[in-house]
């Protein structure tokens, strides 16, 4: 069976379109795979005492990419931070360092160009870095020296009492109390001091008896007179 002209017409055109969206996919993974912008980044670093400016690149592709470092000052390049270095990226990421003594607060641009094939990078990573507000510092000024760590000790005053200006006291003063007045006053017996104190000497034991007796008979009374009374009125 022979293919119609119009068929064949219709064969290379789907191939044609198919190509074309083929090219337009690579094309587009390609550029995405490339070495970006985004890919490098900058930090402020410190060793010790000695301020840093370190750059890191995560292309993949270990891309060539030439980095410059300048020190700003009123958005302008105050000074070029040592000469331009050359860093290939990787998937963890490749850094390269810049000697700089950085002040707190201050701020450096950081440029980037690459120029490979069709990859074509020549712009700054934004934004531009700021240092920390605090400057880098040794390990032996932040750490006290052993003369201020050390205890100081006790001074011969502190750790040994003074002695005394007064005598001491000698073995008859202390041992023997001087005898009061009262000592030779005789002391009262032992019943009479407790009931003083618990108030048994005292009358109030007989008052209550008294005036318990007092009600028992007047009450008896008053019965044996209301008894007497109901007898008369009953005859």
């Amino acid at each position: 069976m022979s293919i119609s002209r119009r068929s064949a017409r219709r064969s290379v055109r789907i191939l044609g379109v198919a190509s074309a969206s083929a090219a337009l996919v690579l094309g587009v993974s390609s550029s995405a795979l490339a070495c970006n912008i985004k890919e490098f980044s900058a930090e402020a670093t410190c060793d010790g005492s000695n301020g840093a400016i370190t750059v890191t690149d995560k292309d993949a592709f270990g891309t060539p990419a030439t980095i410059t470092v300048f020190l700003e000052n009123n958005g302008a390049d105050a000074k070029q931070v040592g000469h331009a270095q050359t860093v290939k990226g990787s998937k963890e990421g490749t850094k390269v360092t810049f000697a700089e003594d950085w002040a707190p607060n201050a701020t450096y641009r950081v440029h980037v160009k690459v120029h490979s094939g069709k990859i074509k990078i020549d712009t700054d990573i934004t934004p531009n870095l700021t240092t920390s507000s605090t400057a880098c510092t040794s390990d032996e000024s932040s750490s006290p020296s052993p003369s201020e760590s050390a205890t100081p000790s006790p001074s011969a005053s502190e750790s040994t009492p003074a002695e005394s200006d007064s005598p001491a006291p000698s073995a008859s003063d202390s041992t023997t109390a001087p005898a009061s007045a009262s000592d030779n006053a005789p002391s009262p017996a032992v019943g009479e001091s407790n009931l003083a104190e618990t108030g048994a000497n005292s009358n109030t034991g007989l008052i209550a008896g008294i005036a318990a007796t007092l009600v028992v008979v007047g009450g008896g009374a008053v019965w044996f007179g209301m008894r007497r009374r109901g007898a008369h009125s009953g005859n």
